[in-house]
């Protein structure tokens, strides 16, 4: 049989009441799982792995696959309408979704969200149908010389974070890294900065950190600012994007739903990095590169659709290698073998009607999700509309409860609040957070890997393994091009004043 066959094989075996309940329930809780920040897509389907023993495996199957795949998106939507990302990738719908909603039209973000992640879920489920193997098979050729190259050209995305001003958003990629050191070796096992307290042995804990520099840091500036409910929003607006604005963007949505499945594939990777580099290309080969960070529906689309691409792009290693591309499929390998299933190539063969319609239930899944999206973007629209008075109170608690919920631990708590003050302090001097998060991310993947490609031989190893030099050089390109662009353009504006 082929391909097509065992695709349409697929969609028989979902389209009985049980699997279609289980999707739709999956994609509700997986949205629940984004929206609440300090639980991620790996903490989501973790929890629900218990309640899936007795179930048939495809049943089972398809509702923690659809938890996945929804919660990529739910975390978007508290990113755009309160600036509180609900998971680690959707830092970047920050950028452009929270500023849209700062100007009365958090409807746009919302739609342009919700559409170019169901696209980025389609083409990633596409591509893992159709291209799984020749895939997995180029992932693992992956070293720690590639590992290392690729954090570097996830690192230059600071170029385009900047917003005018590079040395700025270099600063605090530095505090990012600086603050990523704290903690255990992970060679020696020597503590690191810790100051005597246990708690920072296993250094920051992200959802914190994330949860403050976003979240807190906005409150205290506005706080400090005195802005009323009137000066912070003059007027919320529920209208969704227009057809032509979405048409007008249909090229950043392909580009980051490619990029977001091809770097999901890479084991390790995750949707955090496809989303700061499907960001990064977007303004590279945006015609208005200066709109984004100010409410550019290309930034909140290309985040979308990469984020929903990578867990296309992160099923291909774990069900024809058994390799896990991020947290969340390494909780899917126990959940396979939970009900008696061995991922790997002969998963295909002895199992091929499973797996088909997992396939099949992805679609829908995806499907559901945009119904779901568009109709409960009125909900989050009348959240936002609420008085300062009332929101601000509100995102307070939640930042703490999520905080304190990834290891039920005060010190989260506090730490949270340290990095609220940080955020605040670097945006009071116009120093951009999202570099710092970006250097807490790729720190450890560029500190470890260059290590282990050292202790492999010397430096000529980034150089000598294609891959590597690829990804260097694209790298240089990618962290040089939107400097140099910004310059010129500077230079030809006075040159026309003249």
């Amino acid at each position: 049989m082929n391909i097509f066959t065992e695709l349409i094989n697929g969609f028989h075996l979902i389209l009985s009441w049980t699997p279609l309940f289980m999707v739709a329930l999956g994609v509700m809780l997986g949205i629940l799982v984004g929206v609440i920040p300090g639980l991620s897509p790996a903490m989501g389907v973790a929890l629900l792995v218990p309640f899936s023993y007795g179930m048939e495996p495809l049943n089972a199957l398809i509702l923690l696959t659809a938890v996945y795949a929804a919660a990529n998106y739910g975390g978007t939507i508290t990113a755009i309408a309160i600036n509180t990302p609900g998971t680690p990738s959707a830092i970047v719908s920050t950028f452009d979704g929270y500023p849209l909603t700062r100007q009365g039209k958090p409807g746009k973000a919302l739609g342009a969200s919700v559409i170019a992640s169901t696209f980025g879920g389609f083409l990633g489920a596409v591509i893992l149908v159709f291209f799984s193997e020749p895939l997995a098979r180029a992932a693992l050729k992956f070293g720690p010389a590639e590992y290392f190259s690729l954090a570097i050209f996830g690192l230059t995305i600071i170029s385009s974070l900047s917003r005018g001003n590079w040395i700025k958003a270099f600063i605090a990629t530095l505090i990012g890294l600086l603050l990523n050191t704290v903690g255990m070796d992970p060679f020696t096992g020597y503590l690191r900065f810790t100051f005597g307290i246990p708690e920072l042995a296993d250094g920051f804990g992200f959802i914190p950190a994330l949860i403050g520099l976003f979240a807190l840091g906005e409150i205290f500036l506005s706080l400090e600012k005195s802005e009323t409910v009137q000066s912070a929003v003059q007027k919320i607006s529920s209208e969704m994007p227009k057809l032509k604005e979405i048409w007008a963007i249909k090229r950043t949505i392909l580009q980051s739903s490619l990029l977001g499945t091809l770097i999901g594939v890479v084991p390790g990777a995750g949707a955090t990095i496809a989303a700061f580099i499907a960001y990064g290309e977007a303004k590279r080969i945006s015609k208005n590169p200066e709109q984004f960070g100010k409410g550019a529906l290309d930034g909140v689309a290309a985040s979308g659709a990469a984020t929903s691409g990578s867990v296309g792009g992160a099923l291909v290693p774990l069900l024809t290698l058994g390799i896990p591309g991020s947290a969340a499929t390494a909780v899917l390998i126990g959940a396979l073998m939970l009900h008696g299933l061995t991922p790997g190539p002969e998963l295909f063969k002895s199992n091929a009607a499973i797996i088909y319609g997992l396939f099949a239930s992805l679609f829908l899944a995806y499907f559901v999700m945009f119904f779901l999206g568009y109709l409960g973007n009125q909900l989050w629209i009348k959240i936002i509309s609420l008085p300062r008075e009332l929101l601000y109170p509100l995102i307070l608690a939640i930042a703490f409860i999520g905080s304190y919920s990834v290891n039920n631990s005060m010190f989260d708590v506090w730490s949270c609040l340290g990095f609220g003050i940080l955020g605040w302090i670097l945006r009071r001097y116009h120093f951009p957070t999202a570099p710092v998060i970006l250097g807490l991310i790729l720190g450890f993947l560029a500190e470890t890997n260059f290590r282990r490609a050292l202790l492999m031989g010397d430096a000529r190893i980034f150089f000598t393994q294609p891959v590597s030099l690829a990804l260097l050089i694209l790298a240089v390109l990618s962290f040089f091009y939107p400097i140099l662009k910004a310059k010129f353009k500077f230079l030809n504006n006075n040159n026309n004043k003249k």
